[in-house]
């Protein structure tokens, strides 16, 4: 089973990358108010079906792929 990951800073905390990004596209010319930056995770699951699968990369967000002190992570499984 396939899931992705979708990780990126907490409104409210300082995003560097993002103000890079954003001050960036404006010198180009493009209209953008904010930018956050943030990385995407694919990952190949052994899990029976979408709830053990959900229920496993949650647990790796919580003790690895993202710190929950700044970061709020979006998990899609893919259960076709």
């Amino acid at each position: 089973m396939k899931a992705t990951v979708v990780v990126r800073p907490k409104q409210g905390i300082l995003d560097p990358q993002g103000d890079a990004v954003q001050r960036s596209l404006a010198k180009l010319g493009f209209d953008v108010s904010t930018a956050r930056v943030g990385r995407v995770i694919d990952l190949d699951l052994a899990a029976d079906d979408a709830d053990d699968a959900r229920s496993a990369v949650e647990k790796m967000c919580a003790n690895l792929l993202a710190n929950p002190l700044i970061e709020s992570f979006e998990i899609h499984v893919d259960d076709s």
